[in-house]
C-alpha cells in the first residue's frame, strides 16, 4: 500500500478525530479511504445518470414491463 500525507488545518483535523473516534474506524486513513470509495462510487453514479440522460428513450417501464419480469422470474 502506497503512503500519502496531508496537512489538514486543526478543526479538519480535530473533525477527523471526531469520526474516527465517534463512527468506529481504527485509524484516520480509514475513515479517509471510506470518504474517497464512496466519491468515486458518488462519480461513477453521476457519469450512469448522465449516459442514461443522453441516450435514447427506452420502452417505458410500465405494468405490462413488470408483468414480464414478474413471468421470466416464474419460469425459473
Amino acid at each position: 500500500m502506497s503512503t500519502m500525507n496531508i496537512s489538514l488545518p486543526e478543526t479538519l483535523k480535530a473533525f477527523v478525530d471526531e469520526q474516527v473516534t465517534g463512527r468506529g474506524y481504527g485509524t484516520s486513513s480509514e475513515y479517509v479511504r471510506e470518504l474517497i470509495r464512496k466519491d468515486r462510487d458518488r462519480q461513477a453514479l453521476r457519469r450512469m445518470l448522465l449516459d442514461g440522460a443522453a441516450s435514447a428513450p427506452g420502452a417505458p417501464a410500465d405494468a405490462g414491463y413488470f408483468n414480464g419480469l414478474r413471468d421470466q422470474i416464474a419460469a425459473r
